[in-house]
């Protein structure tokens, strides 16, 4: 089921996209050999709680259909204990879920979204370009005009330093900023340095350039929509806490991005609670009812999923909520489908 799903999104997608590829230049030996194999990971992350859930319907309505649950249930055997290899599956698959999209996805993700950037009119554009204003440090604030991602070069900057009185005691002014890989540092060109001070005032001092080290990285300048879907769970984790340490705002998105890395694998194993005893029902009309009642649920989920994100993007709704919500709602459903069903 997850090979079919795959097939079926990328001819869908390369059939969207391929004007793109075209008009921007990318060969098909790029496209087959290189994006897309870097996109059948975040593929197989986005079916696989559809993929478990069709098979588990699949499976267990053969069973329903054929009587066999049915005799299993008279000579005495629960559904409860029918359930067993079906929650040894779900558990594990969860599991692995999690490992997969919290450490080999982000890999695969950060070429398909270079790829995306340089080859489709869709490439994810930044949140933040322009006036940026970060905390470098307490008593410490970095003002930038514009900052260009791919280049890593600031324009217009200032540096202002204060004192525990929150008075200003130096400022750095520079007509252009560059990340230095090299050193890790940020290179003013042409700064003018001043200096306050009560006994002297104003103390004014202009270099060539200025070598320094900021808390501050390039990728805390200029963010994404999508930074955290490039980022293991630790990188995504660190990242969000320098966010927060650097004052930046909107933080909803790379939250509920974050947050969905633990509550979307969970989908597996509730998908398959909710699958099996559904389908353990022998109803009228056969594989076909039941199969269709399957993709009516598991759409319904993915779309309260999609309706929930942009409450969380906004901040309306704590973003963790938003994350955990239609699993949480789901799950309820499938405890009240399972109390009821018979056993």
């Amino acid at each position: 089921m997850v090979g079919g799903l795959v097939v079926f999104f990328i001819v869908l997608h390369y059939v969207e996209y391929i004007d793109d590829f075209m008009d921007r230049g990318a060969t098909m030996s790029q496209v087959f050999s290189s994006y897309y194999p870097n996109y059948i990971p975040e593929i197989i992350r986005l079916v696989s709680p559809l993929a478990i859930f069709l098979s588990t319907v699949f499976l267990t309505g053969r069973l329903a259909q054929n009587l066999e649950i049915s005799s299993l249930q008279t000579s005495g055997v629960s559904l409860y204990r029918l359930m067993l290899p079906y929650l040894l599956v779900g558990i594990t698959l969860s599991v692995f879920m999690f490992w997969f999209n919290g450490w080999v996805v982000p890999q695969t993700n950060r070429d398909r979204i270079t790829f995306e950037q340089q080859y489709t009119k869709d490439g994810s554009g930044q949140i933040e370009y322009a006036n940026i204003h970060r905390q470098n440090r307490p008593g410490s604030i970095l003002s930038v005009g514009f900052f260009d991602r791919l280049t890593k070069t600031a324009q217009t900057v200032s540096l202002h330093t204060f004192d525990s009185e929150k008075r200003l005691i130096e400022r750095i002014d520079a007509p252009r900023m560059v990340w230095i890989d090299s050193t890790s540092q940020w290179r003013f060109f042409n700064p003018v340095i001043r200096v306050f001070s009560e006994e002297y005032g104003e103390r004014l001092r202009k270099i060539a350039f200025l070598d320094t080290t900021l808390t501050l990285l390039p990728r805390d300048l200029s963010r994404t929509e999508i930074d955290v879907e490039a980022m293991t769970i630790d990188e995504g984790r660190a990242y969000i806490d320098e966010l927060r340490r650097s004052g930046a705002n909107r933080l909803g998105r790379p939250l509920v991005a974050y947050h969905s890395k633990f509550s979307y694998p969970i989908a597996n194993l509730i998908l398959i609670l909710l699958g099996m005893p559904m389908a353990s029902v022998r109803r009228r009309g056969g594989q076909a009812v039941q199969l269709g009642l399957g993709l009516f649920i598991a759409f319904t989920y993915l779309a309260l999923m999609k309706l929930t994100e942009p409450f969380g993007y906004s901040e309306s709704l704590p973003p963790v909520l938003v994350a955990w919500l239609p699993h949480v709602v789901f799950a309820l459903l499938a405890v009240t489908i399972l109390v009821r069903v018979r056993k």
